[in-house]
């Protein structure tokens, strides 16, 4: 019964919806080449079996997001925070685990809007770890060259079971990280590289998992040929820096889906079917708070870098009807056979 549902919830997260002007036909692709990879099993269900074997009550787990830079979008778009507090909830109330987000200094604004949103409220770690009062936040050096060694710091102190990256950018081989379409993010936009939170997590025993939607992402390390392959910047970038797209970071699990935040509430499901806990989805109406709050606090949308109602130029509305069909199945697939048949 798990895969059966599994392939439900993995169909929805990779429905493609994309302007002319991106690439197309590459959800459905970039998700075989993932399953095939993993073994062939719904990439949900995996991801949440083992999250359910790895994280116990007040065990730790990083959740790194926070994507989009300046000077266009200051502080981050709406793709990932709301995915981002969506599984913290999940995890929070679901498996009694303390989440930590892990993310860029200018980014915390959407994420702590977006998590508040979500009744997950940010608090210090030491609350957040000894009282059970919702999630932390650690926030990354601005210098890329205190990274590394704060990248070990955290680990070491927070010890985390697990991590997941939602729509997280990460580096090509060569080092180079770059957006979708292939325009490297150079030092002057502010990026800083968080993959080695990602290596010393899995380094210290962490079981990792990406989403991503295009292949730049923390994750597709396990399919980088066939990113490079299904993208059109997959093998070379637009101008300068060496590479394409492609990230080298690799998850345990990767998720590949039509945007990141559906590809979290899609985990969400999943956790909440095998938990046998439907009020573990997040409602349509905590999803339009959510997604309006990270607006409000500067996580745009990402196509005209505006405060519209809209993630990854889909409308809010579109994300909301998706959460609505994501927890009608878990809430059917929960209940009892005899449930509406007439005797």
């Amino acid at each position: 019964m798990p895969d059966v549902i599994g392939e439900q919830l993995d169909r929805l997260i990779t429905v493609e919806l994309k302007n002319r002007g991106m690439p197309h036909d590459i959800a459905r692709r970039l998700y075989e080449a993932a399953r095939a990879e993993a073994g062939g099993r719904p990439l949900t269900i995996q991801a949440a079996e083992a999250l359910i074997q790895h994280v116990g009550k007040g065990d730790v787990v990083f959740i790194l997001t926070g994507a989009g830079y300046p000077p266009p979008m200051p502080k981050g778009e709406s793709d990932g925070p709301p995915g981002a507090a969506a599984l913290a909830r999940v995890l929070y109330w679901g498996l009694g685990a303390v989440p930590v987000y892990v993310c860029e200094q200018m980014h915390v604004d959407p994420i702590v809007a977006s998590s508040e949103a979500a009744a997950i409220m940010v608090k210090p770690f030491a609350d957040a770890k000894k009282r059970r009062l919702g999630a932390a936040l650690a926030a990354a050096p601005t210098d890329q060259a205190a990274v590394a060694d704060w990248a070990r710091s955290i680990v070491d102190a927070y010890q985390p079971k697990a991590l997941i990256a939602v729509e997280r950018l990460g580096p090509n081989a060569h080092g180079v990280i770059y957006n979708a379409t292939g325009i490297p993010k150079r030092a002057e936009t502010g990026i800083v590289d968080l993959s080695p939170v990602v290596l010393e997590a899995a380094r210290a025993g962490a079981f990792t998992i990406g989403f991503g939607d295009h292949g730049n992402e923390i994750g597709f390390g396990r399919i980088q040929a066939a990113v490079a392959e299904i993208m059109p910047h997959g093998h070379r970038g637009q101008a300068g820096p060496p590479g394409g797209i492609a990230c080298a970071i690799a998850t345990d699990v990767l998720v590949p889906c039509m945007m990141s935040n559906w590809g979290a509430y899609g985990l969400e499901a999943a956790l909440a079917f095998l938990l046998k806990r439907a009020d573990l989805m997040h409602t349509p109406a905590m999803e339009r708070r959510v997604i309006i709050k990270c607006l409000d606090a500067g996580g745009l949308e990402a196509m005209h870098c505006s405060s519209a109602f809209v993630v990854d130029n889909c409308e809010g509305e579109s994300s909301m009807a998706v959460v609505q069909l994501l927890g009608d199945m878990v809430r059917l697939n929960l209940q009892r056979p005899d449930v509406g048949v007439a005797h």
